[in-house]
């Protein structure tokens, strides 16, 4: 192609841009002077758009509409106070008086802050922008409708002064909880007219636009209101709106605002959690206008009987023990659902900060966290028998400081296998399970069941399984849940599904379950804390944590300081937390969960077996049997020879590798940097208990293979007979007959592999031994007695016997 046919092809080239250029320009202009410019005089003929409606789980009872009562009302620029428009001039358009309506540096600067991130950081709306968009136009996201809203600000601009546009912001902008406009916030959040309104005040109303929901007074941002607040006060003394000393008053000063009574909201707490999920998912303009139909997990029955009981039960304890607030969290474990949420005694009540949603909230939860410590603990191969002595025990490192934790009852028991240790909820022998444990591997198992407020374990130490972290109690009940469900974890979820105006389903619950915990683990969890011999010494046996006609297991926890009181307990099909104490955190009387929280949960539960199926837990597989003594229930030692177990007094680090329980016995147990602070209390308390130990020169004569195992102890079991069978009410009757080289010296009567008693002399060489049955949970129909027998010569054998159960 020749040089000059190109140049004329590519000047055909352009003036077809040219001219094309020009029909587009000219179709826009034409379009933007034919646009009709919006008429600002009569604001109660403004059309509110479709708001959105939130449903329980049938989607036939009406939770919340968030248009529900709309309150609008116009006052003139003049009575709109002086701070509040230099306020939203300050955070929302500095320049608005300087502007024709758009502001291009802030749009340009806008766009690549958002081009930098690949998301809307940053926005370059102008005061005119902002009304336009809130009054006249739709929420969706397109180049048509953006356009709409600049020539729609540049018409205004011209059409109206400064001031105007300024007051039609005012008095039309969302402030949240249906106030529409200054004068409606003015009156629904302080209860007096705009004109009345301070400094501070204005702040505050001026903070709230940017995200109604979010940074309502009556959510759970509080803080993140405070510190807007303040960043609109620091702009308007940067731009001399207000002096050093306003800005220092209003800084300091908090205002009071008036209790949210929003008629037709049921189910509050729960409400504004779903809608705050809403808002970060959809944005605060799709909740305000999209006519979003969402339907919720929420039982609307078993809420309203849940406000009532936790109103009645936290109205007693503020009589009985200053504990003027409490909440609970429902959720079914099979699917993650919440079923029930209750916050607050009162969510109305600002005096008592209702609208505070304690079932989110970070609280410690005392020993309501030591069932995630024995499941690490059950992880790692330690057993429910496994013994551990509880003893008072620095468990300080030399040279730092002493940690002496107490139990709740000032008692030491001495010897206590895990299971009795967390069914009572006994102290030492917990922080003694997550020092073998390990405070990393406990951490990360509340987290694999749904705890996500864990930080890492220089932040707790050995006091993270008295409940030295903060949780929350919806993620406890979530928690939990997974022991409820064999280890299975569904996250939590309050939404079913939820429609668009046009009736396009936006999103649907889909059943997302994973593994979070080894099934027998959960089970054996579960087992335990649902024994309710287990823990009777500790409760009682008709505690509340007790239901006669249902299978429940519960964990109670309470905070030294006596701040927070918690139970957590689950059936197969619900889980439930319950909170008591103070959300100012000042201390309640001295009294245990037990007597503060836990008959507000077994009032409440009691109404969940109406409507709930009884379901039966899955039985732990116990066979893993491991071969050391001390993990089976045998406090007396760890050292076995020809099927004999020594007795010898040590703690369990004298035994095992607390990173490998079930391997080798240390060949040196004082590496281990607590093995003196566990091994002394011990070794004093075997002192003090006059326990005759197998000493070494024992141990070398019954292993000395010389020794002519004809002279060991000999005897026979008379009692009970082969054909005996026993219910779980008797008392058996063991009786030997001596028959022996050399005169016996004692007798060791064990029954479960759990020590008895003691038996010295006897009448014609026979010995009578007498225990009750029914003082032991879980009995097969087949069970072991094992005697061990020592004589005066130094020699150790034992005899065991199986006995039958009806």
């Amino acid at each position: 192609m020749s040089l000059v046919k190109r140049k004329k092809r590519i000047k055909v080239f352009l003036i077809f841009i040219v001219v094309l250029s020009g029909i587009f320009f000219g179709a826009a202009l034409v379009w933007a002077l034919t646009l009709q410019t919006p008429n600002f005089n009569g604001f109660e003929n403004i059309k509110t758009a479709e708001s959105t409606k939130i449903y329980d789980r049938t989607g036939t009872i009406l939770l919340y509409d968030v248009h529900g009562e709309v309150k609008r009302t116009y006052i003139p620029f003049d009575e709109i106070p002086r701070h509040l428009k230099n306020a939203a001039i300050a955070i929302e358009d500095t320049n608005f008086y300087q502007h024709s309506g758009v502001n291009f540096f802030a749009v340009i600067r806008a766009f690549f802050v958002n081009l930098r991130y690949g998301s809307i950081k940053q926005g370059g709306s102008t005061i005119t922008q902002q009304l336009v968009k809130n009054t006249f136009l739709t929420s969706e996201q397109t180049i048509s409708r953006k356009l709409k809203e600049l020539m729609l600000s540049f018409k205004i601009e011209q059409k109206y002064s400064k001031d105007d546009i300024l007051g039609f912001y005012l008095n039309e902008i969302p402030y949240g909880s249906n106030n529409y406009g200054i004068e409606a916030a003015a009156q629904g959040f302080f209860g007096k007219p705009a004109k009345n309104l301070t400094l501070t005040e204005s702040v505050y109303l001026t903070a709230l636009p940017k995200a109604p929901t979010y940074y309502s007074p009556y959510g759970e941002h509080r803080e993140d209101l405070e510190h807007r607040k303040n960043i609109i006060l620091e702009r308007m003394k940067n731009l001399n709106f207000i002096s050093e000393k306003e800005y220092e008053q209003a800084k300091n000063e908090k205002a009071a605002f008036q209790s949210n009574k929003s008629k037709g909201i049921k189910a509050p707490h729960f409400v504004m959690f779903v809608r705050d999920e809403l808002t970060k998912k959809y944005g605060e303009e799709t909740i305000e206008k999209g006519g979003l139909k969402v339907i919720t997990t929420l039982d609307a029955e078993l809420q309203e009987t849940a406000q009532k009981i936790v109103a009645e039960y936290a109205a007693e304890n503020e009589k009985k023990f200053n504990a003027k607030n409490a909440g609970l969290a429902g959720v079914d474990p099979k699917t993650g659902q919440i079923i029930v949420m209750v916050g607050s005694r009162d969510y109305f009540n600002e005096k008592n900060d209702g609208n505070y949603n304690i079932t989110t909230a970070k609280r410690q939860p005392g020993s309501a966290f030591k069932p995630f410590v024995y499941a690490t603990a059950f992880k790692k191969g330690y057993t429910p028998d496994t013994v551990v002595f509880d003893l008072q025990t620095n468990f300080g490192s030399a040279g730092a400081e002493p940690y002496i934790p107490d139990n709740y009852d000032n008692i030491f028991r001495g010897p206590v296998t895990l299971r009795n240790a967390l069914a009572q909820s006994i102290n030492v022998p917990a922080v003694k399970t997550l020092y073998l444990s390990g405070i990393d591997n406990a951490i990360q198992t509340a987290r694999d069941l749904g705890i996500t407020t864990l930080e890492g374990k220089d932040r707790y130490g050995l006091s993270l399984v008295l409940g030295g972290g903060e949780v929350k109690p919806l993620e406890m009940a979530g928690a939990y849940a997974v022991f409820a469900n064999d280890g299975h974890k569904n996250n939590l979820t309050s939404i079913l599904e939820i429609r668009d105006g046009k009736n396009k389903i936006l999103e649907k619950y889909e059943k997302k379950e994973k593994k979070a915990l080894d099934n027998n683990i959960a089970r054996m969890i579960t087992d335990i804390l649902s024994d309710n011999e287990a823990r009777t010494p500790a409760f009682t046996s008709e505690s509340p944590l007790y239901f006669p006609e249902r299978q429940v297991a519960a964990k109670t926890g309470t905070t030294n300081n006596y701040r927070d009181a918690w139970i957590v307990g689950y059936t197969p099909n619900f889980s439930l937390a319950v909170w008591a104490g103070n959300n100012d955190n000042t201390s309640m009387e001295k009294k245990v969960a037990g007597f503060v929280a836990a008959p507000m949960w077994n009032a409440f539960f009691k109404e969940v077996f109406k409507k709930y199926p009884a379901e039966n837990f899955n039985k732990p597989d116990y066979s893993d049997k491991p071969e050391k003594p001390v993990l089976n229930g045998a406090w007396r030692g760890s050292m076995v020879y020809k099927g004999i177990t020594l007795t010898q007094i040590h703690s369990i680090l004298y035994w095992v590798d607390k990173n490998n329980p079930r391997g080798a016995i240390p060949d040196n147990p004082k590496n281990d940097p607590q093995f003196q602070n566990w091994e002394i209390p011990v070794r004093v308390w075997a002192t003090n208990q006059n326990i005759k130990e197998d000493n070494e020169d024992l141990k070398l004569r019954i292993i000395n293979e010389n020794s002519k195992e004809e002279y060991w102890p000999q005897a026979e079991i008379l009692e009970p007979k082969e054909e005996s069978r026993f219910r779980h009410s008797d008392t058996v009757t063991i009786t030997i007959q001596d028959k022996s080289r050399f005169p016996l010296k004692q007798l060791d009567f064990f029954f479960k592999n759990e020590y008895l008693g003691t038996l010295n002399g006897a009448e014609n060489k026979i010995y009578k031994f007498l225990f009750d049955i029914n003082d032991f949970a879980d009995i097969d129909t087949v069970e072991k007695i094992r005697i061990r027998i020592y004589d005066t010569a130094g020699n150790v054998s034992e005899l065991e016997k199986n006995i039958y159960f009806e």
